[in-house]
């Protein structure tokens, strides 16, 4: 199956099967794995990535869609990690401003004392691991030592406290049974996806080799063997070193390589994305954060003119598929009606629910929040093969992840470090104006008007939206969906983006899906302008369709109905 226009994705694998080795085979293309890519790239690495779905298909693409210190983490005495968590915060504000913005949060507060005796007791080992009700006593002191250790590199306003009138007269749908709220700031990212692929864009860009749909499926001495799971081609790849950033699949990675480990533990998050307008104006454009009667941290947080409610925290088996249950919307319920009460909700609001395995390290806590969100990195060896595999790690830390595990593989190899990335701007948020007015005129500057559709491309591409719109402007073009697309940003997806399958669009180029517009009609739309693209023939671009309602219906709650003839 050949695309009529050559791709990014073509030459990658013309290169990566021609010369049949590189110093460095990460796998797995999610944000971790990218990060790596990226750092080693600029060390003039010759370094290859390889994910078996699409990049950040996996656990990266199940984020609550926050940048975030984790101030709950306190309580388990993770310091390292709420340290780093923060100022890696504070420099993707700066570095990914197009995707990364201030985040307003507020704590819904019942009691003043409660937990002052258990979190001691917790964080010292001590604790009996059941639930206990955090106060406003102590969710204080969590948020002073939060402020200190976001101090450096501040680039967001220290924490308030409020009393019951003030917070009822900010925020007047909460529960009147509150004492106090408390307001902080953490950081939104709108669009987790596309942060990673200008990340990963930013790692080709410096000389890096990256496809997606392409699986590791065995080895043979130095020769990792993989697939191409868009034609089912096999072929085979030497390295001096192989990462393995396969996340919570981390040990069947190991295992298709000949090693048995058993790294991993991780839990299921899930959400759900609900059309409900009065909740989304009940948050006051802020995330509510706040603990449920069963102790564990959940949100509910306004995103694209929705509400998106998270997360549970559940043992999970990596082989068997990360789906939503009818149990976790009832939880999720349960949640929105002990913050807001007099707010209804149904299960016919929902327009798209996800969920994901988070790649922790196995434990033998308690409950599962007392598995510690910390990564680690293991070093092991097959018949001489250096193979580097990465326990843990979340969406916050990934640069300086990626940064510490580049430093591990540099090692092994004997070579330099030359480039840092700490404050390096990435992807579309290079050169990026910095009030609404001055985005307003580089729009009209770069994009030839501040219309609707211009909009949209420089928040979904950042100042990369010029290289777009060039692009566009190159040929007769369409829009699609209302504008939400054209047939070209469509073919530049295809060529520029490694989008394979009509899934890949859906998903994770556009927001379609998780906005709930995705629709029989618009996987139509998007088929029919991918379809000359990836030189589809009828019959396949019919099967892609139905392969993307199926997955639609059974991982993510959505019923497309059947195109019309």
């Amino acid at each position: 199956m050949a695309a009529t226009a050559p791709t990014r994705r073509d030459e990658a694998l013309a290169s990566i099967r021609g010369a049949g080795r590189a110093r460095v085979l990460i796998i797995g293309g999610g944000i971790n794995g990218i990060a790596t890519f990226r750092d080693l790239a600029l060390q003039g690495i010759d370094v290859v990535l390889v994910e078996r779905g699409d990049f950040a298909s996996g656990a990266s693409s199940a984020s609550s869609h926050m940048v975030h210190g984790g101030i709950r983490y306190l309580e388990n005495g993770e310091f390292r990690l709420v340290h780093e968590s923060v100022q890696e915060r504070n420099d993707l504000l700066k570095t990914a401003p197009h995707f990364v913005k201030p985040l307003k949060t507020t704590i819904p507060i019942y009691s003043t004392f409660a937990g002052l005796v258990s979190a001691p007791l917790k964080f010292l080992g001590l604790g009996s691991g059941t639930p206990s009700e955090r106060g406003a006593a102590l969710i204080k002191a969590g948020l002073v030592m939060y402020d200190l250790f976001a101090r450096s590199g501040r680039s967001t306003p220290r924490h308030a406290f409020h009393g019951r009138a003030r917070s009822l007269a900010e925020l007047p749908a909460m529960n009147p049974d509150l004492k106090y709220t408390a307001t902080y700031f953490d950081a939104s990212m709108h669009d987790p996806e596309r942060l990673a692929l200008d990340v990963l864009n930013d790692g080709v860009a410096a000389g890096g080799r990256a496809v997606n749909h392409v699986e590791a499926i065995g080895r043979e001495g130095n020769e990792v063997v993989l697939r191409d799971n868009a034609t089912g081609e096999e072929f085979r790849i030497a390295a001096e070193a192989v990462v393995n950033a396969s996340g919570p699949w981390t040990d069947l990675t190991n295992s298709a390589l000949g090693d048995a480990t058993a790294y991993m533990g991780g839990t299921k998050g899930s959400h759900i994305v609900l059309d409900n307008p009065e909740l989304v104006e009940a948050t006051g454009g802020r995330e509510i954060f706040f603990e449920h009667s069963d102790g564990r941290i959940v949100l509910i947080y306004p995103l694209k003119g929705k509400a998106m409610v998270g997360t549970t925290d559940i043992p999970a088996d990596p082989r068997e598929p990360a789906v939503c249950t009818e149990d976790e919307v009832d939880y999720f319920f349960d949640l929105i009606r002990n913050v807001f009460p007099s707010i209804a909700v149904s299960r016919e609001q929902i327009v798209y629910r996800f969920a994901g395995i988070r790649p922790l390290p196995a434990s033998d806590a308690d409950r599962p929040g007392q598995v510690s969100r910390d990564y680690r990195i293991v070093e092991g060896e097959l018949d001489g093969l250096p193979v580097i595999s990465l326990v843990g790690g979340k969406w916050t830390t990934f640069r300086a992840l990626g940064e510490t595990l580049s430093d591990r593989v540099l090692y092994l190899l004997k070579a330099p470090r030359v480039a840092g990335t700490r404050g390096r701007a990435i992807g579309g948020g290079r050169d990026y104006p910095e009030t609404p007015a001055e985005a307003s005129a580089w729009q009209r500057t770069h994009l030839g008007d501040d219309s609707a559709r211009t909009r949209l491309l420089f928040e979904r591409y950042g100042t990369r939206a010029a290289d777009v719109a060039a692009f566009l402007a190159e040929g007769d073009d369409e829009e699609l969906l209302g504008g939400e697309l054209s047939r070209r940003e469509v073919a530049w997806m295809v060529r520029e983006e490694q989008a394979v399958r009509l899934s890949d669009v859906i998903l994770r180029r556009t927001s379609i899906a998780f906005t709930g517009r995705a629709d029989a009609d618009a996987l139509g739309v998007v088929a029919d302008a991918m379809a000359p693209e990836r030189g589809w023939t009828p019959a396949e671009r019919d099967a892609e369709v139905d392969a993307t309602a199926a997955l639609l219906r059974d991982a993510h709650g959505v019923e497309p109905e059947r195109e019309l003839a």
